[in-house]
């Protein structure tokens, strides 16, 4: 890829990009899993068309599906989520049934070591942390209790599950949730955070 006039990208070594600002492709390449995106459809055929001659592939057409990542384009801008392997999750750790929550966390309790709590699987716990934190790359809006409850993989308490089981609920009534970037020249990607957790 180098030899093509492609550069690593600093952040994430499985992405290289090539061109300028207004004219580029990008290639995400993750194990047996390729994403050709670009400024022009010239320009990611010119790129298709270069990967082919050097390496035995075959193009599944616009993606829909990239490492677990549901895409969806339309004329408004893309959509991006999870919610397939959501429901899977809820499955796989019998979180179907029951209830649903409006906040992925509770809002006055602290979450700690809990010392003196009930121990609790730490496999299953960590297998959930592990799922739940996959997840956060299009639900920022669980990040960060997630990556409270990250903090307990060794030795968890019931406390951390309950808070842990919280999310599950959680996402069993925001499935549809993810991120949509819209289709606008001008767009620019802002974050803010609330330091004093107000």
């Amino acid at each position: 890829m180098k030899s093509n006039g492609f550069k690593i990208n600093e952040c994430d070594k499985c992405v290289y990009i090539k061109g300028t600002t207004n004219d580029y492709v990008i290639v995400c390449l993750y194990v047996d899993d390729m994403l050709i995106m670009g400024s022009s459809h010239d320009l990611i055929m010119k790129t298709k068309n270069m990967l082919k001659k050097n390496f035995d592939m075959s193009m599944m057409g616009s993606s829909n599906l990239f490492l677990g990542l549901q895409i969806k384009q339309c004329q408004e801008g893309i959509y991006i989520s999870q919610s397939k392997y959501t429901k899977e999750l809820l499955k796989k750790f019998g979180i179907e049934e029951g209830r649903t929550v409006s906040t992925p966390m509770w809002q006055f309790v602290k979450i700690d070591k809990d010392e003196k709590g009930k121990s609790v699987d730490e496999s299953k716990y960590r297998g959930m942390i592990g799922s739940l934190l996959y997840l956060t790359a299009s639900r920022p809006d669980i990040l960060h209790v997630v990556c409270l409850c990250a903090r307990f993989q060794s030795n968890p308490k019931e406390s951390h599950m309950s808070a842990v089981k919280r999310i599950f609920r959680y996402l069993k009534g925001t499935i549809q949730y993810g991120l949509f970037y819209p289709k606008n020249e001008k767009f620019s990607l802002k974050g803010y955070s609330d330091s004093d957790y107000a």
